[in-house]
């Protein structure tokens, strides 16, 4: 089945920008990184969120190559950021980065957020990348870290997105979707469920915005055309969400 199709990215002529945000937990590239290129490449992302980046040995030139790779650049994050890894087009002018290392709690996997601050067209917009804990209580109270961040930025306008390991009736789920737009339930598109990739029961994996963003469409691009169910199956271990995002100028 073919999607209707997502907007393209462009430029409004009032200087707001019609973006596309990939969120992509991509499992430290350990399967078939030309089926994950091939599937970025096709969902033409401004800008992708991506959860389990290399962390260890060359990881910078596993970032690198994966960006190459998706005809995108890297913007921040990585092992820096424990995991979670900002891509972007050419089209978005970087203000500042920042990464930024979460508590650890003993006998848990370290966690972190990758963040920037971003120009495209006449658009100011934050940026982040998660992955929240698989324990219950400090998965929520990474949430709140998040939204403390977000408001932390300085901006606006804000899209935030990643493997959150708790489905929309979790409570860190519905923690965030309080003050945040949970972008697929607001515009549904393409598939819903994010894991596993062969016969999906779980979304796990979502993308937020700000109130004031437009959102135009956001889900699994499953059935868009370049993607295959096989490169899906193929690329790692969770499904993709796609956005297309309408950011307001700044004023």
């Amino acid at each position: 089945m073919v999607l209707t199709p997502l907007p393209d990215s462009r430029t409004e002529p009032d200087g707001s920008a019609v973006i596309r945000v990939l969120s992509y937990n991509v499992r430290s590239m350990h399967d078939d990184t030309a089926a994950l290129a091939r599937v970025i490449r096709a969902c033409a992302p401004d800008l992708v969120l991506v959860q389990e980046a290399p962390r260890f040995f060359r990881w910078r030139k596993a970032a690198a190559r994966l960006a190459r790779s998706s005809d995108l650049v890297v913007l921040s994050g990585g092992a820096t950021a424990a995991g979670p890894l900002l891509l972007c087009s050419l089209r978005a002018r970087v203000e500042r980065t920042e990464d930024v290392l979460l508590p650890l709690t003993p006998g848990l996997h370290r966690r972190g957020f990758a963040t920037a601050v971003v120009r495209i067209a006449g658009a100011r917009l934050g940026v982040l990348s998660c992955h929240l804990s698989l324990q219950r209580d400090e998965r929520l109270a990474q949430a709140g870290r998040l939204l403390e961040r977000l408001a932390s930025m300085g901006v606006e306008h804000a899209v935030a997105g990643g493997d959150l390991n708790d489905v929309p009736t979790g409570k860190a789920f519905r923690h965030l979707a309080g003050p945040l737009q949970d972008c697929r339930a607001v515009a549904p598109w393409g598939g819903e469920l994010t894991f596993p990739p062969d016969e999906p029961r779980k979304r796990i994996d979502a993308v937020f915005a700000t109130p004031g963003i437009e959102v135009l469409g956001c889900g699994v691009p499953a059935g868009l055309p370049g993607v295959s169910d096989t490169d899906l199956r193929a690329a790692t271990d969770h499904l993709p969400v796609l956005a297309a995002l309408r950011v307001p100028a700044t004023r």
